[in-house]
């Protein structure tokens, strides 16, 4: 178990003025060289297919000029970092790792400090050791970080006392005040958000670098959770059993010294929906000694629910690309539809390449979930199954404000892993919208309804804070031993 706690390539440390490199002998990727293997595809292919989600921007020369600008910029993240992601997914799909995504619902630009930065690492980091003691396996770490700044929005425009502007599609496009000059999509902000996303990778590599050297043994977390009242016995007594056994294993690190500072180096690699085109294919290089093209904006681009039409710009663009691709699955997709994605987006059944990642809600993963998972086995396809337990339980309260609830977040992982246990096939990771500060935007687990307005900081959906992230994973952590 130590050795895969500690196990890792790190990710590469740039200095100050740099962000990713290629391949070691690799020159800096291409941008215009075709690729023979996606007939048709080009990085700008995506521009003869429909887009519901396309920004309405006011001055085409304009956003031609910034994408031109950020097309000469370094890749915010290398090629052989995408490739090392993949590989691990690949292992997560035979079942030897586990993977744990989350982070901001929509980054903010404001956000980028480095206490902030530092509280969403150390919750991933805390959760992810939780579950390497329940699941005795590796677990991949993949932030929605360091570029996760455009949201999809079911309406383009937004009315508030009469008054009609766009809607706020997250800081790559638009500023969240209502005002016509903040709700005014300025292209600009694709060049300042690409310039947040450098900084934060930076920080991040820093902190990967640094490894579990700063992290403080579970005595000193915040564990309250374990202690409440309502807690049967057996569950208290398996948390109070997993804090021991991550404490040995964290002083077995301490002891080891020198040779244990070398091994704790960790890795985090970052993921975002690739929502906003011009961006995403402004940093899409082709390798130039392989025929393979690469989004460097992030290791893992994923499909939201409104950008997963196969005759979509969004599934044109990610055909062609090489990197790791998630594809959000609601209740309302059908079996066909999943195939043909799959058939569209991995024709060549590369490992590692499919992260399917359901969200159906704690009341409609019975019903919907078992049809995808017996659809998928049949037909042999090789994908990692993650669910998203957040963007189904959505509520609002009496008084108005979006929310999620921690017992139906939990009922829907359980819910989930019973359907993977009836079908024959396994659960291999988690997704979750959370943030490492003590926001109040989920109740339940702590924090009461009207608790609600004493921090509820989110400019888009409701998120897990540390300590409501922190009792998920000690719940999942003890699903996992159970199935061992």
């Amino acid at each position: 178990m130590m050795h895969e706690i500690a196990m890792g390539t790190p990710a590469r440390i740039s200095s100050d003025n740099e962000v990713a490199e290629p391949l070691p002998g690799e020159r800096p990727l291409a941008r215009t060289r075709p690729s023979s293997r996606v007939g048709g595809w080009s990085p700008t292919s995506w521009k003869a297919k429909p887009d519901p989600q396309a920004i309405r921007y006011d001055d085409p020369v304009a956003v031609e000029r910034v994408v031109a600008r950020i097309e000469a910029l370094p890749p915010l993240v290398s090629s052989w970092e995408v490739e090392r992601l993949r590989s691990l997914i690949a292992d997560a799909q035979l079942g030897r790792r586990f993977l744990l995504q989350g982070g901001d619902c929509a980054e903010t630009t404001r956000d980028c400090r480095a206490d902030t930065i530092v509280n969403k690492l150390d919750i991933l980091l805390k959760m992810s050791l939780v579950l390497i003691v329940g699941g005795r396996k590796p677990v991949v770490r993949v932030g929605r970080f360091a570029g996760q700044y455009a949201k999809p929005r079911s309406r383009p425009t937004e009315v508030r006392g009469g008054v009609e502007l766009p809607s706020y599609f997250g800081d790559l496009v638009n500023g969240p005040e209502f005002t016509p000059e903040a709700r005014r999509p300025d292209p600009e902000r694709m060049l300042s958000c690409y310039q947040h996303s450098a900084m934060t990778l930076n920080f991040v590599r820093s902190f990967s670098a640094g490894g579990l050297s700063d992290l403080k043994h579970p005595e000193c977390w915040d564990l309250s959770f374990s202690e409440r009242e309502d807690l049967p016995l057996s569950v208290r007594e398996s948390f109070q059993a997993t804090t021991r056994q991550l404490g040995d294993a964290l002083r077995c690190m301490d002891a080891l010294g020198g040779a244990g500072n070398e091994l704790s180096r960790i890795e985090f690699f970052t993921s975002h929906e690739g929502l906003n085109l011009h961006y995403e294919s402004a940093q899409t290089r082709a390798a130039p000694s392989r025929d393979e093209h690469y989004d460097l904006t992030t290791h893992m681009p994923w499909l939201g629910e409104r950008t997963r039409a196969l005759d979509g710009a969004h599934v044109e663009f990610l055909r062609g690309i090489s990197n790791p691709i998630g594809i959000k699955l609601g209740p309302t997709v059908s079996p066909v539809d999943v195939l043909r994605l799959l058939d569209t987006l991995n024709p060549r059944e590369i490992p590692g390449r499919i992260v399917l990642i359901t969200r159906m809600g704690a009341d409609r993963v019975e019903d919907t979930l078992p049809p995808l998972l017996e659809v998928v086995k049949r037909a042999g396809r090789r994908v990692l199954w993650i669910c998203d337990p957040m963007h189904g339980n959505t509520i609002t309260t009496s008084s108005g404000i979006k929310t999620r609830e921690f017992g139906s977040i939990m009922r829907e992982i359980e819910q989930t892993y019973d359907a993977h246990d009836a079908c024959g096939t396994h659960l291999g990771g988690v997704h979750f919208e959370l943030t490492g500060d003590d926001v109040t935007e989920c109740i339940g687990g702590g924090v009461r309804e009207e608790d609600l307005t004493r921090a509820y900081e989110t400019l888009c959906d409701p998120r897990l804070n540390q300590a409501q992230a922190l009792e998920l994973s000690y719940c999942i952590a003890r699903r996992m031993r159970a199935s061992l």
